[in-house]
């Protein structure tokens, strides 16, 4: 398989060599985190999650979206997706390597980890969400790798093999649903301590990760001359849709909660974040009213078969999806929690220049494990003899 990985074209190569540039930098940051410690970061006593865990947060969504491709085909033999299931395995393979590597980086020193594995904790859900990330990622290795080769020599995958699909479909609804039990078990943070947030991570999940994937295979397309299929885009973007209203619902019911009640303690995360507090005005609130747009957008051009099957118009309104997303998940959900604190006080909680470099180098990293495993699946399909258009 190696052989496959060496093969490209020059700009192949260069896109290896930034994410290569991308990671060395970060690498040498975090050489100086491990030295001067989390100091480097915004993080305080009172805001002990940051940068770090919430792109651990959001990515373990993106992770869990290759379902939404294994539930139809497995269930309901919906055969088109069968084409590009390896990709999404591989692009969960990558989201989760990306998962752990954020870990990794928010525990201060990389030897922690072994903690987890030297002195097992039942009675912690992070013990419980390693497990599942774990696993899971065995899962789709497997399974990927397995169903690729079978497939190349156009032979039927082993039994053993579809049991370990179904297996992986519930496993990838139990990684956001163990992610969602640490913000909602934390007594002391009201913006978490909701019983629809296992609910809401799912249902950004289902629409944030299935836009990255197709979105990437869009851009596939365009590139290698791969092209996922006109049913594939039709029914995925049809999901993404539903999906996405589905995530938007789920927060008008914590906004109609949360203020039609007049409960203050769930009301005040979220005035915070949109709108500040007392003339505090926080980095975060244009880029929360910035995600309101994008959602809205989004939402209108996916909703509209008109708009959505509109290849001119889809990837854009996939990327305001993706990007909305982010910054409510990847930003307002850690920021919301910790403010106020627990003694309700506020604390504005920035990343700072280092965090941010430390977390490309981990996205770099990711973006490097899905551009070699996908162009061994490409090759692989090549060489099985499926079409390739001329690309673009």
């Amino acid at each position: 398989m190696v052989e496959k990985v060496l093969k490209g074209s020059p700009k192949y190569y260069l896109w290896l060599l930034f994410l290569l540039a991308i990671i060395g930098y970060a690498f040498i940051v975090y050489v100086f985190q491990l030295i001067y410690g989390l100091q480097m970061t915004g993080l305080t006593r009172n805001t002990s999650w940051g940068f770090y865990i919430a792109q651990f947060t959001y990515l373990v969504g993106v992770a869990a979206a290759a379902v939404m491709l294994v539930l139809p085909a497995t269930f309901h033999h919906y055969h088109p997706y069968h084409r590009v299931i390896v990709f999404a395995e591989f692009l969960a393979i990558g989201a989760v390597i990306m998962c752990m590597l954020f870990i990794v980086v928010d525990m201060g020193q990389p030897q922690r980890v072994l903690n987890i594995i030297l002195h097992p904790t039942p009675n912690s859900v992070m013990f419980w969400d390693a497990t599942v990330l774990c696993g899971y990622l065995l899962l789709n290795a497997v399974i990927g790798w397995t169903s690729l080769e079978h497939e190349s020599r156009h032979v039927a995958v082993p039994r053993w093999v579809k049991v370990l699909v179904v297996i992986s479909i519930f496993w990838a609804f139990s990684i956001h649903t163990v992610t969602a039990f640490l913000y909602a078990g934390l007594p002391g943070r009201h913006y978490w301590l909701s019983a629809i947030m296992a609910a809401r991570f799912l249902a950004s999940a289902f629409c944030a990760g299935p836009s990255i994937l197709l979105l990437s295979l869009l851009l596939l397309k365009r590139l290698t001359g791969f092209d996922p299929g006109k049913a594939v885009v039709k029914s995925l973007s049809i999901t993404i849709a539903y999906a996405m209203g589905l995530n938007m619902f789920f927060y008008v019911l914590e906004l109609f909660t949360a203020f039609y009640s007049g409960i203050p303690g769930h009301a005040h995360p979220i005035v915070f974040i949109f709108c500040g507090h007392e003339g505090l005005s926080v980095w975060l609130n244009g880029w929360m009213w910035f995600a309101v747009v994008l959602a809205f957008a989004s939402i209108f051009l996916l909703a509209i078969p008109k708009y959505r099957n509109n290849m001119k118009i889809l990837p854009w309104a996939l990327v305001m999806l993706i990007i909305a997303s982010w910054i409510d998940k990847g930003l307002g959900l850690l920021i919301g929690g910790f403010s106020p604190t627990p003694y309700e006080t506020y604390e504005v909680y920035t990343p700072t220049f280092w965090e941010v470099s430390i977390g490309l180098g981990i996205f770099a990293v990711g973006a490097l494990v899905i551009t070699l495993l996908w162009k061994i699946a490409l090759e692989m399909k090549r060489e099985g003899g499926e079409p390739f258009e001329l690309a673009e």
